[in-house]
């Protein structure tokens, strides 16, 4: 059975930057030897995050890319601009605001505080539910 499981920030860093803690999720993905896509909302949140797997911890080295070139299938973590088609992959995790399609075991729902972002969540969650995942939520 495919999992959802949602991420609800709530720890003052991740308020501040909240693709800190998907940079926290790539690297547990990475160590558990989980390739992984990294579904964004739009071209600019994709370079960010590019930008922020490089400098977030000095100490951790995770092999990342913007997808769309020939090393794809070689890279441990994809990042997904709108637009870009992959090949599916066991773990997702989803900046957007819609459910994505394709075959996944399990997506991480990374979900701001802000109020409409968790509005967005519950319809999402919603969605999951009666696609027939089993269903999680963290506080981070």
């Amino acid at each position: 059975m495919p999992r959802a499981d949602f991420y609800l920030i709530d720890k003052p860093r991740f308020r501040e930057q909240p693709l800190l803690l998907v940079c926290e999720l790539a690297r547990r993905a990475y160590a558990a030897q989980q390739p992984t896509l990294i579904l964004t909302r739009d071209f600019e949140q994709a370079e960010a995050l590019d930008e922020l797997l490089w400098d977030f911890d000095p100490d951790a080295y995770i092999p990342h890319q913007l997808a769309g070139d020939d090393d794809d299938a070689h890279t441990a973590v994809l990042i997904v601009p709108p637009g870009i088609d992959t090949p599916d992959r066991p773990l997702l995790i989803n900046l957007r605001e819609s459910c994505p399609d394709g075959r996944f075991e399990r997506v991480l729902e990374v979900v701001a505080a802000d109020p409409d972002e968790r509005t967005g969540s519950r319809e999402r969650w919603r969605e999951y539910q009666q696609r027939g995942f089993q269903l999680a939520k963290f506080d981070m």
